[in-house]
């Protein structure tokens, strides 16, 4: 795959109703299953986005079929070690989405984070209720219900990665955590984590399902640096403290929304991830901003929260 090559899409789905839609919107052929269309088509790499518990498996038979992978994120590890095994022994790439290490306003964080030259503190808060994740179909019907993956895990594997990118490894973690609705889950709706970093950084992460009005919300705060941001692109603040005044950061493109979701989910650092793939599959000497073998550690740390 050169650089600038044209990517050509095909579909794959066992559902031949989903398989009609997508030819009719978008004009991609569908294919039932990966067996199929490696056989048809001239196929160099995949892009999972099924449930989570499906990847491991869709994961290898892709390996196996020769082609590099770009997956969705896991939530478990399930066959971590064997598939970063397969994709060094194949030479494919295996590339693992973390979408907010790709938005400009983490970025943004996450540079002023390590330039600062005194101790931090962060307090940040992501909620949303779950029936409102996906308003067009029931909580129960997709991964979210299901306490392997749960809503609550998910938040924490969404927003761990850059955490710890921004602030360090974890060095100890204590939680406190409830059922506070009465939705029809099986598992804890909130947490509060205090999280420990090994360079010393102390946090307070709050993760729930329970919040009525879509939330995140992030104050980073030390002697020489103070940060907030509400999720959107244009809420960065960084505390002038010699003129004692809120300065706002701005992002030349970086807020295009998809009608439905709340409005601090934006699709640009989605489009930004895929042309890191694509880069990686070209350079290989290019790293991406994550991968299985931090992504192991960062699932290990939310084990232990939850237990």
């Amino acid at each position: 795959m050169s650089e600038h090559k044209e990517v050509e899409l095909f579909g794959i789905d066992r559902q031949e109703s989903r398989c009609v839609e997508v030819k009719e919107k978008f004009g991609i052929t569908c294919y039932n299953s990966i067996d199929e269309a490696c056989k048809v088509q001239d196929i160099e790499a995949a892009i999972i986005s099924t449930s989570p518990l499906s990847h491991a498996s869709i994961i290898k038979e892709c390996l196996e079929y020769n082609l590099h992978v770009f997956t969705e994120i896991n939530l478990v590890q399930d066959g971590y070690k064997e598939n970063i095994a397969l994709a060094k022994a194949m030479g494919k790439v295996l590339f693992l989405s973390s979408t907010f290490l790709y938005r400009k306003e983490t970025q943004c964080i996450i540079k002023k984070v390590h330039e600062a030259t005194c101790p931090l503190n962060y307090i940040y808060h992501v909620g949303q209720y779950l029936p409102d994740w996906h308003p067009w179909e029931s909580y129960n019907n997709y991964f979210i219900g299901n306490p392997k993956t749960n809503g609550c895990r998910e938040i924490m594997a969404i927003d761990l990665p850059w955490i710890v990118t921004a602030f360090g490894p974890i060095k100890d973690v204590k939680a406190l955590k409830s059922k506070n609705t009465e939705l029809n889950i099986q598992y804890d709706d909130n947490y509060l984590i205090m999280l420990e970093h090994k360079n010393g950084t102390k946090g307070v992460f709050a993760v729930d399902v329970i919040a009525r009005k879509p939330y995140r919300h992030i104050d980073v705060y030390g002697e020489q640096l103070q940060l907030s941001w509400n999720g959107t692109p244009d809420s960065l603040n960084e505390y002038d403290i010699e003129n004692k005044q809120e300065v706002n950061i701005t992002f030349e493109d970086a807020s295009e929304y998809v009608e439905g979701y709340a409005t601090f989910i934006t699709e640009n650092p989605y489009r930004e991830e895929l042309n890191a793939y694509f880069k990686q599959i070209v350079d290989r000497n290019f790293h991406p901003a994550w991968d299985f073998e931090k992504d192991k550690v960062v699932l290990d740390w939310i084990d232990v929260i939850e237990k």
